[in-house]
C-alpha cells in the first residue's frame, strides 16, 4: 500500500513515511498503527482491536496505545483539539479521517525495483515484499522485515538470509513451525524460485532475483 494525504506519502512496502519528500521518523509500533488505520479507513477501530494488531498475544497497559497514537499525531502535525487526520472516537477507539489518494501502482513498481536491487522478494497475496541482502526476519513483532499480525505467528518466527549465492530460510524455534513446500523444516533450507513458505496463516511465495520483475500476483493468503 502506498497512499498520499496532504503533504505526506505513506509507503508500506518501503516502510517509509515522507513529508514533502523528506523521511519522517516513526517507531515500529507507530508505523504499524498508521498502516492499520490507513488500511481500514474510514472505519473506526476499537482500542481492543488496535492493541491486538500492534501487540498480538501480549498484555499491555492502558497508556500504551494512546502513547503510540500521540506519536503518530505529532509526526503528522495533528495539533491537540484539531484531529484533522486521526480522530478519537469517544470511549471506543480511533479512525483515519484525512483525504487519501491511492498510489498502488507506484508502490508495486517501487517494490519490484527494490526486490530486483536487493536480490529477492516474497509474494504475499498481491503484495510484493522486497528482501534485503543479509538477514530478513519474519514474525508478528513490529519492526520485522515482514510483520504478520496473527497469534499463530511467533514474535520472531523465521529468518530468511539473502546472499550472492542464493537465499535460505530457517525457523527460529517458533511454536507452530515454518513449512516449505508443505513440509515443516528442521534446519536451514535453501529456497528456489516459486517455493511456498507457510508461516501461520500466511502463504508466501519466494521470488528469486531473475523472477521478481515478471512474477504477477498470487492468491490471497488463506
Amino acid at each position: 500500500m502506498s497512499v498520499r494525504f496532504g503533504r505526506f506519502v505513506f509507503n508500506e512496502p518501503r516502510r517509509e513515511l515522507t513529508r514533502d519528500g523528506r523521511r519522517v521518523a516513526l517507531s515500529p509500533q507507530a508505523f504499524e498503527l498508521l498502516a492499520v488505520l490507513l488500511r481500514e479507513r474510514p472505519r473506526a477501530l476499537s482500542k481492543a482491536e488496535l492493541r491486538d494488531r500492534l501487540w498480538p498475544g501480549t498484555f499491555v497497559g492502558e497508556t500504551s496505545l494512546p502513547r503510540v497514537v500521540g506519536e503518530v499525531r505529532r509526526a503528522l502535525g495533528d495539533r491537540p483539539g484539531e484531529e484533522r487526520l486521526v480522530r478519537t472516537v469517544h470511549r471506543f477507539g480511533y479512525a483515519f479521517v484525512g483525504e487519501v489518494s491511492e498510489e498502488e501502482q507506484s508502490a508495486r513498481s517501487e517494490a519490484v525495483a527494490d526486490a530486483a536491487e536487493t536480490g529477492a522478494g516474497l509474494m504475499w497475496g498481491e503484495r510484493l515484499v522486497p528482501l534485503a541482502f543479509g538477514e530478513n526476519v519474519v514474525g508478528r513483532e513490529a519492526g520485522c522485515a515482514l510483520t504478520i499480525p496473527s497469534g499463530l505467528v511467533s514474535r520472531r518466527h523465521a529468518r530468511i538470509v539473502v546472499t550472492v549465492q542464493g537465499a535460505t530460510v530457517v525457523d527460529l524455534g517458533s511454536k507452530n513451525g515454518t513449512l516449505v513446500g508443505g513440509r515443516r523444516i528442521e534446519q536451514e533450507t535453501w529456497l528456489a524460485d516459486g517455493d511456498e513458505i507457510r508461516i501461520g496463516p500466511a502463504r508466501l511465495v519466494f521470488c528469486a532475483p531473475g523472477a521478481v520483475s515478471t512474477r504477477t500476483g498470487r492468491p490471497s493468503p488463506a
